[in-house]
């Protein structure tokens, strides 16, 4: 199957779990299809998939994301010592563990197409990501606390590991408690990276999006964290921004004058 074929095979799929989607039209515009495929995929419970269906969309996303160009670690400049800088797609970034900012569930966003970095993630992972969460926190048998962590294989993006966590919720003036619980989250997301060996992790802007925490005391927090850390272990941190605002707040902070 091609690229095309790929996707409409998917949808069909999708369409076909739920008697609901019946009458669903399958739009003719390719951008328009992946939307729908998507959305179906957003909001598909932790159910196991077939293997035909699994072996189509491992090959469509990972040919997908191909196409959208792989930074690779090794490819980045230190803006210091095990400490990177980089603005892009972080689903698309080669290195040893990303960081998703989750939800207390740990299944990922249930909102179609939503932009947030949760669902990004799991959609260009796959179906297989949802269902290990899931298996994650039924064994669990518990909401996610804020400030943990927990790791999951990647599936079909290029980074190895996937580490999610919860960040704090800020819905009134920032104090002390969402402060150590976003610090809490930054070195839980260290800690579970070394005691899984693995050399590089890149972090997004934990709890700056929806949560509500403001960018440059997170950013601020962050970077504290990572170097207090570094310190006493060897590890390349990445922060990955995919703003503007965000990169220059980031790059005052660590003193560098890289140009995005």
């Amino acid at each position: 199957m091609n690229k095309t074929e790929k996707l409409d095979f998917l949808i069909e799929y999708l369409k076909g779990e739920n008697e609901i989607y019946k009458d669903i039209d399958v739009p003719n515009n390719e951008e328009e299809k992946f939307k729908l495929y998507r959305s179906f995929v957003n909001v598909r419970p932790a159910v196991r998939a077939s293997d035909a269906f699994l072996e189509a969309e491992d090959s469509f996303l990972k040919e997908l994301t191909l196409s959208k160009g792989i930074t690779d670690i090794k490819d980045l400049a230190p803006v210091e010592e095990n400490i990177y800088l980089w603005k892009g797609d972080i689903t698309t970034l080669k290195c040893g563990a990303i960081v998703n900012a989750a939800n207390s569930g740990m299944t990922g966003c249930w909102q179609p197409c939503h932009s947030c970095i949760d669902n990004c993630i799991h959609t260009f992972s796959g179906v297989r990501l949802r269902y290990k969460c899931n298996e994650i926190m039924r064994s669990q048998g518990y909401e996610e606390p804020t400030g943990k962590a927990k790791i999951t294989p990647s599936y079909n993006l290029p980074c190895d590991y996937i580490i999610h966590t919860v960040g704090p919720i800020v819905r009134s003036p920032l104090g002390e408690e969402h402060k150590r619980l976003l610090e809490s989250s930054y070195r839980s997301c260290l800690e579970l990276a070394k005691a899984n060996n693995i050399e590089s992790i890149a972090f997004c802007c934990i709890s700056t999006g929806v949560f509500g925490f403001p960018q440059e005391a997170a950013a601020e927090i962050a970077v504290r964290t990572a170097r207090e850390f570094l310190k006493d272990n060897k590890m390349k941190v990445i922060f990955n921004v995919f703003t503007s605002e965000d990169y220059e707040i980031y790059n005052r902070l660590l003193g560098g004058n890289k140009k995005a």
